[in-house]
């Protein structure tokens, strides 16, 4: 399996024309990454609240998108997400992702969302499965 991209992720990348073009700003040394995304309506679910579904793919993408990153060759094994409170539409909600765990097979990361203020409204726990290199 090549862990290769087109640009077409639906968050990051910058050739999908119905993405969200997120940039992240990672800090290798650390191992964490982040971003702020501020949804519209189009990702409501209840009135004046994201869908639990875009917050979701926001952790997801937090988590894996900093293994790759990180130059890990591996794919999710298990997601873990956790709502909090609920994350309101038009506000800048920032999106932090941290590596927790590194062995010989598996890497584990953790990640959050939060708003402007430091509230966290939901967290996220994944495991990755790490692949060997083929030729």
């Amino acid at each position: 399996m090549n862990f290769e991209t087109d640009g077409n992720c639906f968050v990051c990348g910058e050739n999908n024309p119905n993405g969200l073009k997120l940039s992240f700003e990672v800090n290798k040394e650390k191992q964490t990454l982040k971003t702020t995304f501020s949804a519209s309506p189009t990702f409501q679910g209840w009135d004046g609240i994201v869908h639990g579904g875009m917050i979701s793919t926001l952790l997801d993408e937090a988590m894996a998108k900093l293994v790759y990153e990180l130059g890990y060759q591996a794919v999710t094994a298990s997601l873990e997400i956790k709502f909090k409170k609920p994350a309101p539409i038009l506000e800048p909600l920032s999106v932090h992702g941290e590596i927790t765990e590194v062995n010989r097979r598996l890497i584990r990361a953790k990640a959050h969302v939060a708003k402007k203020d430091g509230t966290i409204l939901a967290t996220g726990t994944s495991t990755f499965l790490r692949q060997s290199a083929k030729s």
